[in-house]
């Protein structure tokens, strides 16, 4: 860590200047991780991911609009993403605050990768509100009244004088968004799009605005290029998300006292999957295994884990053996003693 990085952070802290502070901590975490220092890295990046240490603040203003949109609780669970997605969203963040325009941003990327809570991330790092623009009160059986829906939000947003408090969200867009020239696709929702277009070419400067899709080979091609800016979430390797979910869990069993002994037998567990779920899917699965598991057993969440993961219990002791579980392993999964277990495995080799 060099001097230069030390003075930063003292001037940016005493300046409350919390974008840049984690901007040079974030260096400082990459730079132990090239020196091999791995643990301090994580560390530094637990600490950036806390609500204390990431956000200056509770948002403490209040923004008042109409039944179109729906405020979004912003949680205190950190948020666990691949180094190229925090990089893009702390220029998102540097974007936003330089205020020269850039300020609409289509999130793209199948569920469960993140899109949503990187929204929520962005709104807590900048203290601001985060509004969900509610389609099912957009979205009308009469002709002609979505598209007076549509213009309404958008009037609404561009009248408000409150604007560098709050930032939009158009979670999963392609409810109005799709592609014009698809023939299965509704006229009326074509003529929507065609609002659509003609709303963001209206919108004020000062709006902050972050769209998601799931669906983005179907999505329109006029309106991707009315965005500023387009981040691509699918970009998890399997290292990625093996990490994502030693985070999830390491999350768990800190709230609920359970020690943290077994992380090589859970990342073998997860190893098991072909294609391992999204961070979505994976926080939901690590969830339920330690919330369902014995309080009076600290292994038993490893056991649920194994269930989830291989639609079965852990009780074919020739199975976990080809698995490459160890005999302590295995002795964790089924509760059996290793002398048992070895015994066991021995006599079916005599069969």
């Amino acid at each position: 860590m060099k001097k230069k990085d030390i003075i930063n952070l003292i001037r940016y802290h005493s300046e409350q200047n919390e974008i840049a502070f984690k901007n040079v901590a974030y260096g400082i975490a990459k730079e132990f991780d090239a020196l091999g220092d791995s643990q301090i890295a994580h560390y530094i990046m637990s600490l950036l991911s806390n609500k204390n240490t990431f956000v200056p603040q509770q948002v403490q203003h209040h923004v008042e609009l109409s039944h179109f949109f729906e405020k979004v609780s912003l949680s205190d669970e950190p948020l666990i993403l691949p180094d190229s997605l925090i990089q893009d969203l702390l220029g998102l963040v540097n974007a936003i605050q330089r205020n020269i325009g850039i300020h609409k941003f289509l999130f793209k990327g199948a569920p469960g990768t993140g899109k949503t809570e990187g929204a929520k991330q962005i709104a807590k790092i900048l203290d601001r509100e985060l509004f969900l623009v509610n389609f099912t009160d957009i979205i009308d059986s009469k002709l002609g009244q979505t598209q007076k829906n549509l213009e309404a939000v958008f009037n609404e947003i561009n009248g408000l004088y409150q604007l560098e408090k709050i930032i939009i969200l158009f979670d999963e867009i392609d409810a109005l968004a799709m592609d014009r020239t698809n023939l299965n696709d509704l006229r009326e929702m074509g003529r929507v799009t065609s609002t659509l277009l003609k709303c963001f070419d209206k919108i004020n400067d000062n709006v902050v605005l972050i769209a998601t899709t799931n669906l983005f080979e179907n999505f329109d091609k006029a309106i991707i290029r009315r965005f500023d800016s387009v981040i691509d979430f699918n970009r998890y390797s399997r290292a990625d998300l093996i990490e994502v979910a030693q985070n999830l869990l390491e999350n768990y069993l800190s709230k609920l006292k359970i020690p943290h002994n077994n992380m090589r037998l859970f990342k073998k567990i997860l190893n098991l999957y072909q294609d391992i779920p999204n961070p979505g899917e994976l926080k939901n699965i690590i969830k339920t295994s330690v919330a369902f598991s014995d309080p009076q057993d600290d292994h038993d969440y490893l056991r649920r884990l194994y269930s989830i993961v291989s639609e079965e219990k852990p009780n074919n002791l020739k199975k976990l053996k080809e698995q490459k579980f160890t005999l302590r392993e295995i002795e964790t999964l089924t509760k059996k003693s290793k002398s048992s277990v070895a015994r066991e495995l021995k006599s079916k080799e005599v069969e």
